[in-house]
Parts: C-alpha cells; structure tokens; sequence
C-alpha cells in the first residue's frame, strides 16, 4: 500500500521527542493509575471544550455506560439513538437492559434526524434520553435536539467520539448537551496509543456520580462503595500522550478542513455528493465520506490502485444480528437506507501529502 488511511506514524514523528519525554516522566513517578497527567488532562480537555468537567474513562463505549446509569437508565427503559453508528452507541443502552430505539438520520449530514426523533418519541414508552452522534467528525443538530429533549423532559447526550472538537456557531456539543462522551481510539481525530474515553458535563453532581462509578461506584468513606460500578479509569500513560496531542489538536482540525476542501473543490461536480456540513459547523473530519454510484466496485478499483478506502457503515446497526429485534422509527430510516450502499470514506488525516491526495482524487475520477 503506498500509504495508510489514516496515518498515525506522521503524527508521531512531529510530537515523537515529546511523547517519549512524557512517558519517561510517567516511568519515574510510578503514579500509573489516576496519576497527576490524568487530572492535568482533565483540566485541558474540559478548557479546550469551553468549561464544565472532564472525567475520563478506559474507552468510549464506556463513557456512554457510564452516564446512563448515572441517569438511573436501566430495564425497560427507552434510548433513542442513530442506527447510522457504530455499534457501541446501541450497544452501551443495551448492556444495560435499557431497549436501543432506532431513528433515522439527515439525508445532509447523516447526524440524527429531529423529525424521525419526535416520531419516534411519540410512540415509546419510557423514554429516558437521546443520544445523538458526531458522525464523521460534524455537530449533530444541538439546538433543535435540546429543544426536543426539553419538551419531552429527556436527557441529551452527545456521542463525540469522532467529533471531538467540532463546533457548531462557534459552541461546542457541551453548550447543549447534559454530556458529552468521546472515545480515544487511536483512529480517532483525538486519539491515544491504545483504549481511552472521556466525559464532559457542566452538572456537577452528574460529575461526582461520574467519578464514582469509574471506580467500582466507590463512596467517600473508606472502603465504602455507594453505587454499583465500573473499573474504567484512563490510563496514566495515556493521559500523558493525550496531553501532547491535544497540544497540536487544533492545528491538526485546522489542516483536516483544508485537506477536505481540497477533496470537495476537486470531486464536487464528478461524483453522487461530497459531505455537506450544517450551516455554522465545523467538522473535525474524522472520515471524508463521499456518495459514488457502484460503491462496491469503485471501492475494489481503488484497492487494486493501492489506495486505501472504506465504508462507513455497509450494514447500519438496526440490520445487524443482535440488534434487529429492536424498534426503529416509524418512517422506516429512509435516509439510513439509502445512504448504506452509495458511501465510501477516503485517506483523510492531518499529515496527508498533496501528492497523496492527489493520487486519491486522480484515481476515484478515473472510476466513477
């Protein structure tokens, strides 16, 4: 392959002298668990974020557990969320015993759909929170949906995972949500050298119960535990390796918008759709994720070239084995449908040369 689809190596090597001196500092404290890179990237991310709390968790799938049952989420009770996820969003409702309620996305920028939501809140029962999802690195529409969770007395929660620094009017998901998840999966825009995940929220008590349920639900009296909960705590190394990216994190969102402009300038009038963001946003471009005609055969030319691609997501979570047996919204995810054969994501990270790129677009147009 001439070059991966995303390539962390890059990365690597313009923070490389700064990450080994971290771990070093890390190796010498011996502080491995919550040591003091834990708290100080606390601190970092949640000022990065605009305010509020951070409370890091070991992945991002519990970063969504986490607040669900803080919430007091469980049997018999109702999550809406996209089925145009991965399967962690629908998974951490289900581990729980609470029921995944499926609804379709924006045709636009696939982030949940308002109308397909209230549809499908008007006909559940027990219907406790929203999530909806940065998919591909862009804001769900948070002023619609906070108006929705309001009217219907529902928690909002924001799954980042692959938005994590996106903006929407110049505000961050926090600004609307009760929290914000993300994960610190390497491929991630934020990404550590390994599992990691976080939280964010302004509710104070929400974060005390976050901090608590991390660690096995411990209370403040010793050896005391008030709630059942999790071990999901962030690695001390890996907190100090978030630390030096999210150091270059916003020049890194800055170099992805260029590059997917570059695509976009380049492909527009060649192909089904380039990705459109919602008026006001801006993408972290977790993936660039475009609609062609005969998906599954441009995606095998483009391999055949060496140019890596994938699909994001060829079977939507409500089609999948151990999900089909739960509700979607009544107007059957349309959008959803139709957008799980036509798109296909190219090479897209901070690093991308333009002579790779080039090859990208050189390539696809010479297939569609």
């Amino acid at each position: 392959m001439k070059f991966p689809f995303i390539d962390l190596q890059a990365q690597r090597a313009v923070i490389a002298d700064d990450i080994d001196a971290a771990l070093k500092r890390v190796l010498e404290h011996g502080q491995f668990i919550l040591g003091p890179e834990v708290t100080q990237f606390e601190e970092q991310l949640a000022a990065f974020e605009g305010g509020g709390h951070t409370v890091s968790c070991a992945n991002g799938t519990d970063a969504i557990i986490l607040p669900l049952k803080a919430w007091g989420v469980g049997p018999g009770d109702t999550v809406f969320c996209p089925s145009w996820t991965y399967a962690a969003t629908a998974e951490a409702i289900a581990v729980i015993g609470a029921v995944p309620y499926f609804v379709d996305v924006d045709p636009d920028t696939y982030n949940l759909c308002p109308k397909s939501l209230r549809a499908a809140i008007q006909k559940s029962q027990n219907a406790k929170a929203i999530i909806a999802v940065d998919l591909f690195g862009q804001p769900a529409n948070y002023p619609e949906l906070r108006k929705i969770a309001d009217e219907f007395g529902l928690k909002l929660m924001a799954d980042s995972a692959q938005g994590m620094g996106c903006r929407l009017g110049g505000k961050a998901p926090i600004d609307w949500a009760d929290v914000v998840t993300t994960s610190f999966f390497p491929a991630k825009p934020l990404g550590c050298y390994g599992d990691g995940g976080a939280m964010l929220t302004r509710d104070e008590d929400l974060k005390e119960q976050l901090l608590s349920l991390r660690f096995h639900g411990r209370a403040t009296a010793p050896g005391d535990h008030a709630k059942i909960g999790l071990n999901s705590r962030l690695d001390t190394m890996q907190a100090a390796i978030l630390i030096e990216k999210l150091n270059i994190f916003e020049d890194e969102i800055k170099a992805r918008n260029r590059i997917a402009k570059r695509y976009t300038d380049a492909l527009k009038s060649n192909i089904l759709r380039t990705p459109k963001v919602i008026e006001g946003g801006v993408s972290t471009w977790a993936q660039y994720s475009i609609e062609v005609p005969n998906r599954d055969v441009v995606m095998a030319g483009m391999r055949a070239a060496d140019i890596p691609v994938a699909a994001y997501y060829p079977l939507p979570t409500h089609m999948q084995t151990a999900y089909k047996n739960f509700p979607i919204s009544s107007d059957g995810l349309p959008n959803t449908m139709a957008a799980k054969d036509v798109i296909m994501a190219l090479p897209m990270h901070a690093y991308l040369k333009p002579q790779d790129q080039d090859a990208v677009i050189e390539t696809l147009l010479g297939l569609v």
